[in-house]
């Protein structure tokens, strides 16, 4: 076993295994969490039959969804319709090599990790496309140009909000980025870019109060409407992992990373605040579902062209004429 982890290749291949059995796991548990979250915040208890506090729920679930018919509609183009699913749901997989989860524990510490990351995260959108279009239903159809226009528009703020790190830091390494909060975290010093981040963050992976692609009062479901059985859960799986990947590297460029405060480990793992952190940002996401209203079309647009794009990139502008004088 210690040769096979001292080999590179063996080394990527265990971490891969690991990550999708991770993956896999951190699905389930997050559908409970949201499901717990949002039956406390609606003042009711949520699941709590099938396992203690319901934790067996989503497993159940789970195997209902994998048993079920998998159906594919007479006019659909049946090539795009099948590929779109694991389209979708392999691209989130990849971030999981470069995401600094503790000092020793990158997969490929890559010194453009941060670069990897969003490269991969544009197939996504392209998945979602794929999957309207090819479900041949213009309830699908328009969820996905929905998504498209929104991913597009969300995009720029989100890019110029990293940027703001990358010019701090001067590299595109996760590592090294977590390495340069050892005093302090970033988000004390690039409030308006952890923001803008967080928020852009959201609409990317059309959670409320952005989930117009989706929109089950409009569109029936959007652009996975037709999808059944695991077809649908891998876009189910794919949208949970995708959440936990944004609040990851939320947590690699604004809050220190696998670091304590003030580089303080208080003799806790690394692995452990890197995790913690993480699951409180994906708390408040699923907080901000069971809160907020949708946003219409128009709003949604509007507030990233007209709010975020101008204040993140400002705040770009700031910081490069301060690093400058500096």
């Amino acid at each position: 076993m210690e040769h096979i982890l001292s080999n590179e290749l063996g080394r990527l291949i265990v971490g891969l295994i690991v990550v999708l059995i991770f993956s896999q796991l951190n699905a389930l548990f997050l559908v409970w969490l949201e499901r717990k979250v949002a039956g406390h915040i609606q003042l009711r208890i949520g699941p709590k039959e099938v396992g203690p506090y319901g934790l067996l729920q989503t497993i159940v679930d789970g195997l209902k969804l994998v048993g079920k018919e998998l159906i594919t509609p007479k006019r659909a183009d049946r090539i795009l319709f099948i590929i779109a699913p694991v389209l979708v749901f392999v691209p989130v997989l990849v971030p999981f090599i470069v995401l600094p989860f503790s000092k020793s524990l990158p997969l490929n510490d890559m010194n453009v990790g941060l670069l990897v990351i969003f490269s991969f995260s544009t197939i996504n959108v392209l998945a979602i496309l794929i999957g309207g279009w090819g479900s041949n239903n213009k309830y699908a159809l328009l969820g996905a140009i929905r998504s498209v226009a929104q991913n597009i528009a969300y995009e720029i703020p989100l890019l110029l909000s990293v940027l703001s790190v990358v010019l701090m830091t001067k590299t595109l390494q996760m590592s090294k980025i977590v390495q340069a909060q050892g005093s302090y975290w970033f988000f004390l010093i690039q409030p308006i870019a952890a923001l803008t981040y967080f928020i852009c963050a959201t609409a990317e992976t059309n959670r409320a109060p952005f989930d117009i692609p989706e929109a089950e009062s409009e569109l029936v479901a959007g652009f996975h409407t037709e999808f059944s059985g695991m077809r649908f859960g891998l876009f189910f799986l794919a949208e949970y992992t995708n959440v936990f990947v944004v609040c990851a590297v939320a947590t690699t460029l604004f809050l220190g990373g696998w670091q304590g405060p003030f580089g303080f480990s208080l003799g806790i793992p690394g692995i452990i605040w890197f995790l913690a952190k993480t699951y409180l940002l994906v708390f408040v996401i699923m907080w901000f579902r069971w809160t907020f209203p949708r946003l219409r079309f128009d709003q949604l647009i509007s507030f990233s062209w007209k709010v975020l794009i101008p204040l993140a990139l400002a705040n770009l502008i700031i910081t490069a004429g301060v690093i400058k004088l500096i």
